[in-house]
């Protein structure tokens, strides 16, 4: 088909952060798009980030932001570049939806509702004019000469060819398949030749053996510091807050360890999580704290001391582990003891046996291998005409909004580049 008889400037794959990014660029410098979605709707996934709330964004210095990307930020040079954390929430902030900066730089927006974000991209994004088809599936990439033609869409009314001048690949990893991210952007990208870095699910819960976890469900811990260890070896650490689960651990430090712990457990190796519950002090000074409590309050029983050192809900967990009666007096704790309790506050142990799985990690480390993609444009260096964006790329970050930031930076660089090149 010669160029000029294709109907569209470019096809977007995938209405997701991404995809509305990338359709929304792409129509406002001048291009015709179709906008392919196999849901019945755009943006589900957006609609279930930060628990509902939406964290937007992450108000970091560029150089925070690669130090938490992986395997490579500087990948994305050109992309926040040409869209970066304050223009996304400018649209955001013309359309209405008002934000804040909580603690840990995380941006949510006033309303604390994830709806009232993606109306607003959905308002900006249709203000051009973008043809949208929904409830269809792109099953294959037309491609001829190793340039991409079009697409081949399978829709309520059958199998439907449509083409274009290119092809913007935007449909998510496989992270929340429920929400249709289930890995199709991978397999297109094979079609084109790509390489396909291995896929696993990051930002994901983490399921510990026993049912220590499981007595702790609920809790949240602030101000702690975990501690990787595999096989019997300390790899690496994260300071912050966790929460106990019915399965095992999560919270911001364990979905941002997950990466590692994932590809451990995956090479049968023995992983173990340590948690300090008091950074802030080393083992001498923390001795001499315990010390100092046991001989103020020698008359009272152990399980009262406690209260001034552990949240309510780890007393009875820890007394048990320790094999110690909570109604001792603590002038009858020994130093040997002492020092049990002590061990047990700066490394409270969990084996890890597994995660959840894609059905529950935020996001999925792996994808196209950003080798393989020019980093300017975002387009193949294999196949002409197409380009990636978003979470298909292999490129992930630890939580906070960086992932999101990711999307909507691709998806508007891919739309520009493609967009401007219309005619």
């Amino acid at each position: 088909m010669r160029m000029t008889d294709k109907p569209y400037d470019a096809i977007v794959i995938g209405a997701g952060a991404s995809g509305i990014m990338a359709a929304g660029r792409a129509a406002q410098v001048g291009a015709r798009v179709l906008l392919v979605e196999k849901m019945q709707r755009a943006g589900r996934k957006i609609l279930i980030t930060g628990k509902g709330r939406c964290n937007i964004t992450h108000d970091a210095s560029l150089s925070d932001y690669y130090k938490n990307i992986f395997p490579s930020g500087r990948f994305l040079k050109h992309a926040f570049n040409a869209f970066f954390k304050d223009d996304i929430l400018d649209i955001l902030h013309q359309r209405g939806v008002s934000t804040t900066t909580e603690r840990g730089s995380r941006v949510f927006p006033v309303s604390n509702k994830s709806a009232d974000v993606l109306k607003a991209l959905l308002h900006w994004m249709g203000q051009n004019r973008i043809e949208v088809i929904f409830n269809s599936r792109v099953e294959d990439l037309i491609i001829e000469q190793d340039a991409v033609e079009g697409v081949r869409v399978r829709t309520d009314a059958g199998l439907q060819e449509y083409f274009a001048r290119s092809v913007i690949i935007c449909t998510g990893g496989k992270s929340y398949p429920a929400t249709g991210s289930t890995g199709d952007g991978y397999e297109l990208a094979r079609q084109a030749g790509h390489t396909i870095q291995e896929v696993r699910p990051a930002l994901v819960p983490l399921v510990t053996r026993g049912n220590v976890a499981t007595q702790l469900q609920g809790l949240s811990l602030k101000n702690v510091n975990a501690v990787v260890w595999v096989d019997g070896k300390k790899t690496t650490q994260e300071f912050g807050e966790l929460m106990f689960a019915h399965y095992g651990l999560t919270g911001p430090i364990i979905l941002s360890l997950s990466r590692y712990v994932v590809e451990e457990v995956a090479r049968n190796k023995s992983v173990e999580i340590a948690i300090d519950l008091k950074p802030a002090m080393d083992d001498k000074k923390l001795d001499a704290r315990l010390l100092r409590d046991i001989d103020a309050h020698g008359k009272k029983q152990l399980d009262n001391i406690f209260k001034l050192w552990l949240p309510s809900k780890l007393i009875p967990v820890f007394l048990n582990i320790l094999g110690m009666d909570g109604k001792k007096l603590c002038h009858q704790v020994n130093s040997d003891e002492r020092k049990k309790i002590l061990s047990l506050m700066k490394s409270f142990r969990f084996e890890v046996t597994g995660h959840p799985g894609f059905k529950e990690a935020i996001i999925t480390a792996g994808g196209v291998s950003t080798q393989e993609v020019r980093s300017k444009t975002l387009e193949s260096k294999l196949t002409q005409n197409l380009y990636f964006a978003g979470e298909v790329l292999d490129l992930d970050a630890n939580t906070g909004g960086f992932n999101l930031q990711i999307a909507f930076s691709t998806g508007w660089l891919a739309g520009e580049r493609r967009g401007s090149q219309s005619g």
